[in-house]
């Protein structure tokens, strides 16, 4: 533990009145008593692992939820067909046996005997129910479903046919028959996705719109119950006892904690009311000696958009020199400090591979990479060819403490590099800066993209004309063409080697957007906890294979 400032004790002191009302306490005493605590009667360690989250959970209905905070539990207390495994794989979870029809478009799931936490055992039906129902509520994640190819989603997504058709089936109670519109590889990988969750009909109607508001509100058939759940305050997991895998869960206890702020993060990690912290960067150089500290690689990327209607900006040579002109070593190094590195290219590095085991990132090198001096050069020529000598553009950021931090080194980067040019910034709540991009409505925007699945596509079929996630009226059909083409193609080898091209196109001949850097997290965790599995997409966290050593 690092040496405190009077400060810093004082803070700690009104800190401990605060979060009272949590049962946090910071004396001596009650720390000694926990010390004890966390060994049982037989002297083995209490199987307890003690979290925090940001914000409360806006809801556990797994066909609405569409945040990471909902997804963790939801991974936590239910099951599909799939799940993540400790290396981020997805396998057969419920699915005791999955058989595909020779051309790979129907699919047969048999499910393996579970319960619901209310006795109930859990059907082919329910899942039938759960999916119809994503689609029938359009919720947040509908999309997901046409990404997986399932017949008729994308109809129904647009409104042209009634969720009852989507093509999937129980044929049998323990059954389970979905039909896809074309063999689709990305199909296993999409099913452990939250989204895809089964749920019970009849619980799900008895309780109308208050299902999944309340702990009591919501059935378990995972690792894992829901317990308790205070709002804005807290929640509690316990272990299933009635899981079909329960004997490989070892923790019995998860307690997350709500934790807005954070230093009273980093306090409650010293006064040891937590296992686990993320640190900002004012508090890093602060723990950095620590030896519980670590950094983390995440698969988010933060990159910079460009108004493909600029007069100036629709330049693939301009956004080359903007792009070109930024040194990314000394955003990351510098500036931010959490473990996120440069990135010049949109998929991110460490976790998607080839059939052959090659990363991504590697295959396909950087692109756009070059020195000031390059970026200048390239930057002149350009503005001359566009018939200007000067260029004043705005940047479209959201007010957090990273994105200012970020835009103003951009600011001095580009306006020290690129002659006659003038950044302007302007920071929104991040929802309006979202609206503000899907109006197409700037010149430069700061964006960030976290992957919904664990494939380069989520990072790549964004780009497409007329995507949600386009946001910026860029459009090339030979892009668009090799989406098509990738999202088709069963033999795996060549299916990578579009993606790498459908990258190549976006950055090497358009340059349409310029990435900046791929997210890391400093993290303060005790290395008394073991195997707690950390996901680059969908749940963030695995607990069935945690324990406390």
């Amino acid at each position: 533990m690092k040496k405190k400032t009077w400060l810093g004790l004082i803070f700690l002191a009104i800190f401990s009145l605060i979060v009272s009302g949590c049962n946090f306490s910071s004396s001596t005493e009650e720390k000694d008593d926990k010390k004890e605590d966390e060994k049982e009667a037989d002297g083995k360690v209490a199987q307890v692992l003690n979290l925090s989250a940001t914000a409360d959970i806006p809801t556990l209905d797994s066909t609405k939820a569409h945040d990471a905070i909902a997804f963790d539990v939801l991974n936590n207390v239910n099951e599909g067909l799939y799940r993540q495994d400790q290396s981020n794989q997805s396998v057969p979870a419920l699915a005791e046996k999955h058989e595909k029809s020779e051309d790979g478009i129907v699919h047969t799931f048999t499910i393996r005997d579970a319960k619901w936490s209310n006795g109930e055992p859990v059907t082919a039906a329910d899942f039938e129910y759960a999916w119809k129902r994503v689609m029938k509520e359009a919720g947040a994640y509908n999309y997901m479903l046409v990404t997986a190819g399932i017949k008729n989603s994308e109809a129904i997504m647009n409104e042209e046919m009634d969720a009852a058709e989507l093509g999937i089936k129980a044929t049998g109670e323990k059954t389970l028959e979905v039909t896809l519109e074309s063999a689709n590889p990305l199909f296993e990988t999409l099913l452990a996705f939250p989204t895809f969750l089964p749920q019970n009909q009849k619980f799900v109607e008895e309780l109308g719109d208050q299902y999944a508001l309340e702990a009591d509100n919501i059935l378990a058939n995972g690792p894992f119950k829901l317990d308790n759940w205070s709002q804005e305050q807290s929640w509690k997991l316990v272990k299933n006892e009635d899981y079909w895998d329960a004997g490989t869960v070892k923790i019995e206890e998860v307690n997350v904690f709500v934790v807005k702020d954070p230093s009273a993060g980093a306090n409650l990690y010293e006064t040891e009311k937590i296992d686990r912290v993320k640190l900002t960067s004012a508090l890093i150089d602060q723990y950095v000696e620590d030896k519980n500290f670590k950094v983390e690689k995440d698969s988010g990327i933060v990159f910079l958009r460009f108004n493909h209607n600029h007069p100036v900006l629709k330049n693939s040579e301009i956004r080359r020199a903007i792009g070109m002109a930024v040194d990314r070593q000394g955003l990351t190094d510098v500036i931010l400090k959490d473990g996120s590195s440069p990135i010049y290219g949109v998929v991110g590095e460490g976790f998607y591979f080839s059939p052959e085991n090659k990363d991504y990132r590697e295959l396909n090198g950087d692109f756009n990479k070059g020195t000031p001096e390059e970026a200048k050069a390239i930057w002149e020529k350009a503005l001359a060819e566009v018939g200007q000598t000067e260029l004043t553009v705005s940047l479209n950021i959201a007010d957090s403490d990273e994105m200012k931090k970020v835009a103003e080194y951009l600011q001095a980067q580009l306006e020290d590099n690129l002659p006659g040019f003038k950044l302007d910034i302007k920071a929104v709540p991040f929802a309006q800066r979202l609206e503000i991009e899907k109006a197409v409505d700037y010149e430069l925007s700061l964006s960030t993209w976290g992957p919904d699945y664990s494939d380069p596509m989520t990072y790549l079929d964004m780009w497409v004309k007329g995507s949600s996630s386009n946001r910026m009226d860029y459009s090339n059909p030979k892009l668009d063409a090799l989406v098509h083409d990738a999202r088709g193609e069963t033999d795996l080898s060549k299916r990578y080697e579009m993606l790498l091209g459908i990258e190549k196109v976006l950055l090497e001949e358009d340059a349409a957007v310029a990435p900046l850097y791929q997210r890391g997290s400093a993290i303060l965790v005790r290395d008394k906890i073991k195997d707690l599995a950390k996901h680059p997409t969908g749940a963030e966290f695995t607990y069935k294979w945690a324990h406390i050593e």
